[in-house]
């Protein structure tokens, strides 16, 4: 069985990889425009799950069982939701809002189970999408501070545009919830998901490990 990272993002894979769960990555782009009128919660929960079914359909000639994780992570405070920022300009104007408030990380996680060809079990796949959230507070943090943090670029591809393990960190107070979900994939929760499927580490890879 292989498990399939739909994600390009680094820190999610260093995640999986750090404790001890063998994935290969495999992302294919979606379109992540938000539908008129979609809560916050079926937002991350839909892309989550396009993420893992585009790189699932794209794995479907091979003969082993395939298990797909798909993710997306969003910033909520206020009722506004903060993606990743196109700009320094929309990077600073995030972190001016997030500024000695507290806020919610959102993380959409989709789980996908296709059966081998040689398979008993249904065609069809197994799947499972679920939401994850964690409270953040940041330090409030002045003009200078701001210009220096982003100089460091750190800020890029991040929603919020800060990252907690990165430079990032050095504002973050205080969480409530799980940490892992901060960087963007709540560990955890995935753990509990592919028990809950019935994952079993290949032999050979926990001998290796």
């Amino acid at each position: 069985m292989k498990l399939i990272l739909a994600s390009s993002s680094p820190r999610r894979a260093e995640i999986l990889r750090n404790a001890g769960i063998p994935i290969e990555v495999y992302a294919i782009p979606v379109d992540e425009t938000r539908l008129d009128g979609e809560s916050h919660t079926d937002y991350v929960k839909r892309l989550a799950l396009a993420k893992a079914h585009a790189a699932a359909g794209a794995q479907r000639d091979r003969s082993e069982e395939i298990w797909v994780v798909g993710a997306d992570t969003i910033i909520l405070i206020g009722g506004e939701i903060l993606c990743k920022p196109v700009s320094a300009d929309d990077a600073r104007r995030m972190l001016r809002r997030l500024s000695g408030t507290w806020h919610e990380v959102h993380t959409g996680l989709a789980l996908l189970r296709l059966p081998g060809a040689e398979s008993t079990r249904a065609t069809a796949a197994d799947e499972r999408v679920v939401e994850e959230i964690t409270r953040v507070q940041l330090t409030p943090f002045s003009e200078s501070e701001l210009d220096a943090y982003i100089a460091t670029r750190d800020w890029t591809d991040k929603a919020g545009s800060y990252a907690i393990q990165g430079v990032g960190g050095r504002f973050v107070t205080r969480i409530e919830g799980c940490y892992f979900n901060v960087v963007g994939l709540p560990l955890a929760r995935l753990w509990s998901l592919l028990k809950e499927f019935g994952w079993e580490r290949p032999a050979s890879q926990v001998a290796d490990a």
